[in-house]
């Protein structure tokens, strides 16, 4: 499956905002954003002020790199956003939120939704009892996410249990026995991150 593999740190400095994409390091001095905050390249610095497609365009940019998806996967996703009942915008984001890659990251087995995609694709997660090695496969309310038994050694989970991590009230985490249940289908107030989903609906109908 196609995905972004330049440096992260580029797509934070591009946005102009933290989107911890690569875990832990965010939270020290070498983050990059703080040690340099312009947008990259030659003029970064000289970065003026947005149209209103412009505005739009960088929402749906901020979104897609936040979740970890390309183009064609992020409108496939707002497509089947779009015909399911109720308001779009809210749709995207829960579809999104209900993705395996970023449940697992949510779930706090994953440092960031970019090493819980590389877990999921590695084969370490089982769902419902299955393997499930498909970061855009979806979960539902009643499903149980867990780590395989042989990969509970594996370095990646030891510690997690010590980790400060919040998981959102429509999920369940054992984090001893790396088991996670969804309990919940996620609501808007759920969705933690700083995002303006209007704007992507405008975008995209225009």
């Amino acid at each position: 499956m196609a995905r972004y593999t330049g440096p992260s740190c580029r797509l934070c400095r591009r946005e102009g905002q933290k989107m911890y994409l690569k875990g832990d390091r965010c939270y020290t001095g070498k983050c990059a954003l703080e040690r340099r905050s312009t947008a990259p390249g030659q003029h970064g610095a000289k970065r003026g002020k947005l149209s209103n497609y412009g505005v739009q365009l960088r929402e749906k940019q901020k979104v897609k790199r936040h979740y970890g998806l390309l183009e064609t996967q992020f409108r496939l996703t707002f497509d089947r956003a779009e015909k399911m009942k109720g308001m779009t915008g809210e749709n995207l984001l829960r579809l999104l939120e209900t993705r395996l890659d970023n449940v697992v990251f949510r779930l706090g087995f994953g440092s960031s939704r970019q090493d819980a995609r590389q877990l999921v694709t590695h084969g370490h997660f089982l769902l419902n009892g299955k393997k499930a090695d498909i970061p855009s496969m979806h979960v539902a309310p009643g499903d149980v996410i867990e780590v395989k038994e042989k990969s509970k050694s594996a370095p990646k989970f030891k510690g997690i249990s010590e980790r400060a991590v919040t998981v959102p009230r429509w999920l369940e985490a054992d984090a001893d026995k790396l088991v996670g249940k969804v309990v919940a289908q996620p609501e808007r107030s759920d969705v933690d991150l700083p995002i303006e989903e209007h704007l992507i609906v405008e975008l995209y109908s225009r």
